[in-house]
């Protein structure tokens, strides 16, 4: 970190608060810094004014680093970023040295946030050249901190792909679970099904029925196991289970709950049950 000239934060709109680390705040210091909120395609439109103003207020305080949004056009468009990194190193004081003319930018976030992506996004947008570090869909694919990758060639820019960070000790359990369903956390290590029944009261709480449209339910319902019970009969998530009975081992197809607990938590994240904001 003291190495590097400047830093971008990577948050998710789903989760604007719960997914930033505090301990972050004290490492940078008074180190120039972007704050980006990715995935705004996937969070519910008339909750991004108020939870960014939040988390700016709340999280940066008197730093007031400039926020950006990744993946929104609208709000703030990809081609910024790398501008908004070349003026903020510009107007620091600490920087104005004639012997170093590149820029070296260290993403940090937390895990699964889209840190990869960015970096590959901005590379393809200033260089024309595909992927240089790889991405998935669950924590943990960047494992080390990388070598320097370039994005830009004027200005000369260089971004440094990094583990993703979660802070020691979460604050409560809420923000845990926040964490998890958005993929910050390995879903095994909480459990699918408990992470599914907080996700249907966290959008019953919200009144985002996109799941009663999307798995023909009557009605939303407070209960895990009729909405899995649709989601398992709907993606046709069955399995063989042997019974043994007087007559010998008998084949039973019954519904696979731990499937459908997945699928459920899928489809959120894939923003197919709707545009959802968890804080």
């Amino acid at each position: 970190l003291p190495r590097q000239r400047t830093v971008t934060l990577l948050s998710s709109t789903h989760i604007p608060l719960s997914g930033r680390n505090p301990m972050l705040q004290e490492a940078l210091g008074i180190r120039p810094h972007i704050l980006v909120l990715n995935k705004m395609d996937l969070a519910d439109p008339r909750r991004q004014p108020v939870s960014t103003r939040a988390g700016l207020a709340g999280w940066l305080g008197a730093h007031g680093s400039p926020q950006t949004g990744a993946s929104n056009a609208s709000a703030c468009p990809l081609q910024t970023i790398v501008p908004l990194v070349a003026k903020l190193v510009g107007n620091s004081p600490r920087y104005h040295r004639a012997e170093s003319t590149e820029y070296s930018i260290l993403v940090i976030g937390v895990p699964n946030v889209g840190k990869s992506s960015l970096i590959n996004s901005l590379r393809r947008l200033h260089l024309k050249k595909g992927k240089a570090t790889a991405v998935g869909g669950e924590p943990g694919i960047t494992k080390a901190v990388l070598t320097r990758i370039q994005v830009c060639e004027k200005p000369l820019m260089y971004l440094v792909d990094t583990p993703g960070v979660l802070p020691p000790k979460l604050g409560d359990v809420e923000t845990g679970m926040k964490l998890a369903l958005c993929g910050a956390i390995r879903d095994h290590l909480v459990g699918e099904d408990i992470m599914a029944d907080y996700l249907l009261y966290a959008l019953n709480k919200r009144q985002q029925f996109g799941y009663v449209r999307r798995y023909g339910l009557a009605e939303a319902c407070d209960d895990i196991e009729p909405v899995l019970r649709r989601v398992a009969l709907a993606q046709g998530r069955t399995q063989k289970v042997k019974v043994l009975t007087g007559t010998g081992n008998v084949n039973v197809t019954m519904l696979n709950y731990p499937a459908a607990a997945y699928e459920f938590l899928q489809d959120f994240r894939a923003g197919r049950l709707g545009r959802v904001t968890l804080d």
